[in-house]
Parts: C-alpha cells; structure tokens; sequence
C-alpha cells in the first residue's frame, strides 16, 4: 500500500496550513483508497520523521514524498536528502519514492501561469481562494 505524504515547511501562523490542508483533502479524493497526510521541515507538527514513523505502523511499505516547495533552496539541496538517508536507515523495509518539488513540475508551473492571467481579457474569473471555503 502506498502513502502519500506532502511535505512542506512550515510556519508558526496557523493560517499558513490551509493550502497545504487543501492539497491533501483533494488528494485523497482522486485517491480514496490512499493513506495522505501533511508534514513539515520546522515550525509545523508532525514533522517528516512523525509522518513515516504512523505511516508504517499502519502498514504502509511504499512511501511518496512530495516536496511542495516552488523553488530549490537549501532545504531541498541538503535538509531533505539528510532526512530521506536518515530515513532509510530507520525503515530499510520501506521503498521511499522522493518526487521533485512541485515548482520544478510542469503542470505546476502551467496552473501558476494560468493563476496569474485568471480575470484578465480572454480568461475566466478569479478562483474562490482556499481560506474562504467552508
């Protein structure tokens, strides 16, 4: 069975989850049958090491990881692949499948143009934003 988890950095503002929140929901809803969960470099409970840790104690044995940062900062080039090692080391039974961050993904960057040109001559109206959903 695979997890998906989402992984993200963090922030002490609340508020600053709800995308993440949203993104996990709508995952689940195109993968139903699939375990997804946030976790966060800092800042942010459950950190990454928390998130596989419930991952496998509920039988999952092929984890994705997907970094949702738009750009590749020091976080990707050095935090995270120190966390993936240390990972492996912890769960060698697990088969970790590290994605690219979503800024270096196509269709992220084509939704983020598309996000930019939205309201204006030949495109359709703002989007309702992701905090104002009940």
């Amino acid at each position: 069975m695979t997890a998906i988890i989402l992984f993200a950095h963090g922030s002490r503002d609340p508020a600053w989850q709800i995308p993440m929140l949203a993104v996990a929901e709508r995952t689940r809803a195109h993968l139903p049958e699939t375990w997804v969960t946030c976790a966060y470099l800092e800042l942010t409970e459950p950190k990454l090491t928390q998130a596989v840790a419930q991952a496998v104690a509920l039988g999952h044995f092929h984890i994705r990881v997907l970094p949702m940062f738009l750009g590749v900062g020091k976080h990707l080039r050095e935090d995270l692949p120190g966390l993936m090692a240390q990972l492996r080391l912890d769960h060698p039974n697990v088969m970790f499948d590290l994605q690219p961050a979503v800024g270096e993904q196509s269709v992220v960057l084509e939704a983020l143009a598309q996000a930019a040109c939205m309201g204006l001559p030949g495109h359709p109206k703002p989007a309702q934003p992701v905090s104002d959903l009940p």
